[in-house]
């Protein structure tokens, strides 16, 4: 897992409004690579929610799936 440094990561996206959906990208943006079991535990979000804040920043270009696991994009 490549974890990334303060520096090496952009603000947040301003198209997101959910607190959400912002603590999950923030998550995975320092993180550099999740599962969403491990994002479940950390950030104690529903699969169900989690899911649907997943396909919403897959859809904005935001994190990509990699087999098991969501990285940022």
């Amino acid at each position: 897992m490549v974890m990334r440094t303060q520096d090496e990561h952009d603000s947040l996206p301003e198209e997101l409004e959910s607190p959400r959906a912002k603590l999950v990208y923030m998550y995975i943006s320092v993180r550099g690579e999740v599962t969403v079991e491990a994002l479940q535990d950390a950030l104690d979000i529903d699969k169900i929610t989690l899911f649907s804040i997943l396909k919403t920043l897959d859809k904005r270009g935001l994190v990509r799936r990699s087999s098991d696991a969501y990285r940022p994009a």
